[in-house]
């Protein structure tokens, strides 16, 4: 596993356990990538994000990415956009059914707020099957 930036009070790890606090979250604000490097080729059906932010109106974007080798490119899977707002819209949700073969590496690029460079990223949880 890779990440550009980790509060040591919210590890990455914490992102794959689960839960409804917020699990990983970056050490700076700005935009912040996640890698997961497999140690052998994974089949992927289903990709699961889940995001939250109850405090500041903000608009988040993410990219999920994959690659099947150390050298190969990176094939885009979704670019998506979220407007976190407190009255209402604290938590992003999603859920990709997938067709991945031979992912060797899962990348995930979050802009917390789209290129301000003032808010923190995090990730609540991250599930993959």
């Amino acid at each position: 596993m890779e990440v550009s930036s980790e509060d040591p009070q919210y590890p990455i790890e914490s992102a794959f356990k689960g839960g409804k606090s917020l699990a990983w979250r970056a050490s700076q604000p700005g935009e912040q990538t996640i890698r997961l490097f497999f140690d052998e080729p994974k089949d992927l059906r289903r990709i699961q994000l889940r995001f939250s932010e109850p405090l500041v109106e903000r608009t988040q974007q993410f990219t999920l990415r994959w690659a099947n080798s150390q050298t190969a490119p990176f094939g885009e899977i979704v670019r998506q956009q979220w407007n976190f707002n407190p009255r209402g819209s604290t938590m992003e949700l999603e859920d990709y059914k997938v067709e991945l073969h031979h992912v060797l590496i899962l990348g995930l690029t979050i802009d917390p707020d789209l290129g301000k460079g003032q808010a923190f990223a995090a990730l609540a949880d991250w599930r993959v099957a």
